[in-house]
């Protein structure tokens, strides 16, 4: 049980961590933050979707790529669409929740929600995006 217990609380308490560190010495730890990527059908579904983040303030930014060509394979078959991709901007901590959100709202069956976190980058954008997104 109390494994169990460390392992679900790993998460908060890494979070915490890194908040304490950030406050004391004033330094950006790697993977505060993240980019999610997020495939959409078309530009208006994009627009939509990316503006539903801002709203509910899940990101700092939300970047709307033009449209690419996608090959995938979807129930046993070789498919090819384009899409639009969302690069969103926002802190690990809050991943889960747009994930959440996202599919919510989402037309796509199963929609791509991905994110990698931010190793390192310009200390003021990273500042920004920390002052941007509410803690949880």
């Amino acid at each position: 049980k109390v494994v169990t217990l460390s392992l679900l609380m790993y998460p908060v308490l890494r979070s915490l961590a890194l908040q304490l560190h950030s406050a004391v010495t004033g330094s950006y730890l790697s993977g505060t933050h993240s980019i999610a990527f997020i495939n959409c059908l078309n530009e208006q579904i994009a627009k939509d979707i990316a503006r539903a983040i801002m709203d509910k303030k899940l990101a700092a930014c939300v970047n709307i790529l033009p449209r690419s060509s996608a090959l995938y394979f979807w129930k046993g078959e070789l498919e090819e669409s384009t899409e639009i991709l969302l690069l969103v901007k926002t802190r690990t901590s809050k991943i889960d929740e747009l994930s959440s959100y996202v599919r919510s709202i989402h037309p796509f069956e199963i929609p791509e929600i991905i994110s990698l976190p931010i190793d390192q980058g310009n200390p003021l954008y990273l500042k920004w995006i920390e002052e941007s997104v509410p803690r949880d």
